[in-house]
């Protein structure tokens, strides 16, 4: 009997302990979360390239390099004309080509509105009534225009919170255009009254150097502030007249504060990325045992 009854708790025993190990089991299975696969969006470059059109107003601050001249007659020889030029504006267009992220190219065509001369010269005069001849001044009043083709190259340094600065060159050519200069010697001498000489017009070797700074407005419109050297070449000023001439100007140069817009044709510049919502792993409600 005795020995029956232990062989009857054995199976029970084993039994039980096989229930409590599943139990267990169930228990202590962990929640497994699927670990998500992160798909990284494709790199897709920067769209820098591109053809643009521009438009430019500015004030420039010319300089006059003086001029020569030559006279005959009994007072004949090289002489030199004084002056100065007056402030002009300037507008101007252009077309041109973003190559990259750091240059760029452009054909510009700038008109300068007439802007006025005033010089003086010093010569010998013969005083009225005769006497020897003595040391006398006149006074000259001019005005130039001018237009300017040029072939441009800037390098853009970076941009900073849409701010770009940049330098740039350019050589071309300029069409300069003298009025007629009015030559007056004043009361007292053989020579006093006016003269007038036949101005000049012809084109002339001319290079720029720049600086300056393009605010991005938009994605295809960009505010252009810059400053602008340009050398015009020297060249013939006036005709010949009353013993005196042709006379050749020495060349002019501006210090020039410019201001445009450059819009951009085509696609917008930049790429803009899909946006993609955050990863969230997903929901799994936790078992619940009894």
């Amino acid at each position: 009997m005795k020995n029956a009854a232990v062989k009857l708790a054995a199976p029970a025993a084993i039994i039980a302990a096989m229930g409590v190990t599943a139990q267990a089991a169930d228990v202590a299975e962990p929640v497994i979360y699927e670990k998500p696969v992160y798909h990284v969006p494709e790199v897709v470059p920067e769209k820098v390239s591109g053809w643009y059109i521009r438009g430019d107003i500015g004030y420039a601050w010319n300089d006059f390099r003086g001029a020569d001249y030559v006279t005959y007659g009994h007072a004949g020889g090289s002489n030199h004309l004084f002056g100065d030029l007056k402030g002009s504006f300037s507008i101007g267009g252009g077309i041109g080509y973003q190559i990259n992220h750091n240059f760029r190219t452009d054909v510009t065509l700038d008109y300068t509105f007439k802007t006025d001369f005033d010089g003086y010269t010093i010569g010998t005069c013969t005083p009225l009534g005769g006497g020897a001849p003595e040391e006398c001044m006149s006074t000259d009043e001019s005005a130039f225009d001018a237009w300017t083709v040029l072939a441009n190259a800037y390098v853009d340094l970076g941009t900073y919170s849409g701010v770009t600065p940049y330098v740039g060159a350019g050589i071309g050519g300029a069409y300069v255009r003298w009025h007629d200069l009015e030559n007056t010697i004043g009361p007292g001498y053989d020579q006093s009254g006016t003269v007038t000489h036949e101005g000049s017009a012809s084109w002339r070797f001319a290079y720029a150097l720049m600086a300056g700074v393009s605010i991005e407005a938009t994605k295809k419109l960009a505010i252009d502030l810059g400053y602008r050297y340009r050398h015009i070449h020297q060249g013939e000023m006036f005709k010949y007249a009353d013993h005196a001439g042709p006379g050749w100007d020495n060349g002019i140069r501006s210090h020039e504060v410019r201001a445009g817009l450059r819009y951009k044709l085509g696609g917008g510049d930049h790429y803009e990325p899909p946006y993609e919502p955050p990863y969230k792993p997903p929901y799994h409600p936790p078992k619940i045992y009894k």
